[in-house]
């Protein structure tokens, strides 16, 4: 449970259900269909482990299901051993109350009852709903208010009216209640032989207890037909890109000499760039942003500065290197950008030609490629023409899914 005051709970996790509606398939009723790879109510039980490492958890199953619930349990990383799995009845209400009975057990003052086939439910809402049952309320009920235009038609299926959709909402669950409060409401519409409630605040209504709305969440939602579960697997399997960004920055000292060389370009001046390779800062901070989108060390680490077969060595040899080793670990160079930070020399009129040794050496295109340039306005170090910094970007997109 996240920052919010915590409760004394459980969670009633309704999958006795058939289905019907989703169609027939190898796998079992739809709360068994497989979404992402696990199914469907794997997803809706890790939910509340993850969220409260202390609350109990009923799941109410048929009797025919023990060894697709069994299954289902397999795909949880942990929190097993704290759910209960009891036989479910003919209808909804007759398995819900099956659960409320099987936690008066328990000592649990709330609980938190949940549609099996609602996997998206998260922690936020979870939270939301925990804060108002600490907050006294004996009842509360996620919904999201209706936004569509709602019309009443007749039985050939003609509109009679405009239904007004002010005040209407789309109940969601889970729906929470004082645990107490909720399990004598179930037993008296069951010695009542009331069997027609179509959702756990409709026997709160019916007792009398009041009902507090909550925000519910537009992505709670409860997988119905077959469209729905294919949306749902869409939706959990779609890959995410691994898209990754690299910083690097390098400084050299400037020195009496005939010119410096920046970005692979020799540009003459009367200063040089000191260093044991070509001290081409601009190509050894990006080495190194490259190198930092596969954890791959820095410049020092491939080509130290103690080894005599760098010195002066031409700095195209490091950034081709670290090209090699991002390839090599599966990822695309999508775009380079360098900073240069130098008063002298001018940088513009050699930003071009940057840009395509850049290109080169990466094996991209021209258009990925960005060479820029300012002043320290003759502050600092480099305001006194003592040496020239360069700060480097590197994005790289890799295969497969983000860990």
């Amino acid at each position: 449970m996240g920052a919010q005051k915590r409760i004394n709970c459980g969670v009633i996790v309704v999958a006795a259900g058939r289905g019907e509606r989703a169609g027939s398939h190898p796998d079992g009723p739809k709360q068994y269909r497989r979404i992402a790879g696990r199914p469907v109510i794997s997803h809706t039980l890790e939910a509340f482990v993850k969220w409260d490492p202390a609350c109990r958890i009923v799941a109410v199953i048929h009797r025919d299901d023990r060894d697709l619930f069994d299954t289902a349990l397999d795909h949880l990383e942990g929190g097993r051993d704290r759910i209960l799995a009891v036989t479910g009845g003919r209808t909804r209400q007759q398995s819900v109350l099956a659960g409320l009975e099987a936690l008066s057990s328990l000592d649990v003052d709330h609980v938190l009852i949940q549609d099996a086939v609602r996997p998206f439910v998260d922690t936020v809402l979870l939270d939301r709903i925990a804060a108002t049952l600490a907050s006294g309320e004996c009842a509360v009920l996620p919904a999201v208010a209706v936004a569509d235009t709602l019309k009443r038609s007749d039985s050939a299926g003609h509109v009679l009216e405009t239904v007004p959709r002010t005040g209407l909402f789309a109940a969601q669950t889970p729906q929470a209640f004082h645990f107490a409060t909720i399990r004598d409401a179930h037993r008296r519409a069951a010695e009542d032989g009331r069997d027609d409630f179509t959702d756990d605040a409709a026997i709160a209504e019916w007792a009398g207890v009041p009902v507090r709305l909550v925000e519910g969440s537009a992505a709670n939602v409860k997988l119905t037909l077959q469209k729905d579960l294919i949306m749902a697997d869409e939706r959990l399997s779609a890959p995410l890109p691994d898209v990754r960004t690299g910083n690097g920055y390098d400084v050299h000292q400037l020195e009496p000499g005939d010119g410096v060389t920046l970005c692979g370009v020799f540009i003459p001046h009367d200063q040089r760039l000191k260093g044991h390779s070509d001290a081409d800062v601009a190509l050894h901070a990006l080495t190194d942003a490259l190198l930092a989108t596969c954890g791959a060390g820095d410049i020092g680490d491939h080509f130290p500065p103690s080894d005599p077969q760098w010195k002066g060595a031409a700095s195209r040899i490091f950034i081709e290197h670290a090209a090699k080793i991002v390839r090599a670990r599966g990822g695309t160079i999508m775009n380079a950008d360098v900073s240069l930070i130098a008063e002298a020399p001018k940088i513009g009129p050699h930003r071009d030609e940057m840009r395509r040794r850049l290109s080169e050496f990466l094996g991209i295109a021209l258009e990925r490629c960005s060479v820029k340039a300012t002043t320290n306005e003759t502050i600092g170090f480099v305001g006194r023409r003592e040496g020239i910094a360069a700060i480097a970007t590197a994005t790289v997109v890799y295969r497969g899914q983000p860990s």
